[in-house]
């Protein structure tokens, strides 16, 4: 049975022309993450580089990944460097480019400052911004959660301001805002809207992606590496003390235990943004939750199988991972922070490998 069609492709970054419709590359692996730009590499054959300085010009032509006429991934190119025989293409997502941009004109061109502003917003404020100015726009789309985030940005006393004549990267206005306690994710999506490809960043709050009881890896099945699986006690606690805002005996706080026949361990969660108790008593169950699976597994690498097929899966999704060996028996939750794609080469099958983390929550 033949395997999938990878096809890749570039276009110019503000026109939107396609440059070349199928560019011939070897070595390709490329995927998301979480709160990040994803990444692409890909090398150019010797033969095929004339192509580069018109069809994948390092800093103003967007490389994409397409598997079967799905869109799975586009970026921007940054690099493309001879080594030896062959052309090295590097790539990252449209989350990167805030990085290549400053604030010039201030508070985001007046849009702030912020005095206690939701960071959801500040993150859009940040890609209208950069995408008004001349030769800036990316046509990058930015999808906010419903109900925003209870988390705030600056306050009346001290708002959050971005100075001229600092003109800081834009990158850092984005992290500022995911920084913060109780925070919004985000990440990178794309597709077909038609004959474009269309382009998010997608905001989220409290979390990216879902619990998926429909997918699951397990050795033997799906995974084609050997797991190792870390048990650690250090960050293990079955009771947590959630603090949120307010002073002294004012201040938001909530306890969330259990006694499970271990030694008690415990874990402060503080979150001084959060003013609803309820909210923070979720946050407390969250963590809680989180921080009683003592054994840890890192990363998968996992073939595609009707279990999970490849693509199946989204940053920030709650996966079934399932791994018994010599050392040890793993059945649980993890969360999905990162992955990346390999298709099929010569002889080695096409591949996934998820990176991942303790799950996020087990009830929200």
């Amino acid at each position: 049975m033949p395997g999938p069609d990878y096809r890749y492709f570039t276009t110019d970054a503000l026109t939107g022309e396609v440059l070349a419709h199928d560019l011939p590359l070897s070595g390709v692996e490329f995927g998301p993450e979480l709160n990040g730009a994803g990444s692409m590499r890909g090398l150019l054959a010797p033969r095929y580089a004339r192509l580069a300085p018109t069809q994948a010009e390092a800093g103003t032509v967007l490389l994409w990944a397409e598997r079967d006429q799905r869109l799975l991934w586009g970026g921007l190119i940054w690099r493309a460097k001879p080594e030896d025989d062959r052309l090295p293409l590097e790539a990252a997502g449209f989350g990167s480019y805030p990085g290549s941009r400053h604030d010039l004109h201030g508070n985001l061109g007046g849009r702030g400052p912020y005095p206690g502003t939701d960071p959801c917003t500040v993150i859009r404020d940040v890609w209208a911004y950069l995408q008004e100015q001349p030769d800036g726009d990316l046509g990058v789309s930015v999808d906010l959660p419903p109900g925003g985030c209870p988390a705030r940005l600056g306050d009346a006393e001290h708002p959050y301001t971005t100075k001229e004549w600092e003109a800081p990267p834009l990158s850092n206005v984005i992290r500022d805002a995911t920084a913060l306690d109780g925070g919004p994710e985000w990440t990178e999506t794309v597709g077909w809207d038609g004959e474009r490809p269309d382009r998010r960043i997608t905001v989220a709050w409290p979390r990216l992606g879902t619990r998926r009881e429909d997918l699951h890896f397990a050795n033997g099945v799906n995974i084609v590496q050997p797991v190792p699986i870390t048990s650690s006690g250090d960050d293990y606690a079955q009771v947590i003390l959630a603090l949120g805002a307010g002073e002294g005996s004012a201040k938001v706080r909530t306890v969330d235990a259990v006694r499970n026949n271990r030694l008690r361990l415990e874990h402060v969660l503080d979150r001084p943004s959060i003013t609803d108790p309820t909210i923070l008593a979720q946050l407390a169950r969250a963590e809680r939750a989180r921080r009683q699976q003592t054994a840890q597994v890192d990363e998968i690498t996992v073939v595609d199988h009707p279990a999970a097929p490849i693509g199946s899966w989204a940053v920030g999704d709650d996966v079934q991972v399932s791994v018994h060996d010599q050392w040890t028996s793993f059945d649980g939750w993890c969360r999905v922070t990162g992955y990346t794609i390999r298709p099929a080469e010569g002889d080695q099958p096409e591949t996934a490998t998820l990176r991942l983390t303790r799950a996020y929550t087990t009830g929200v």
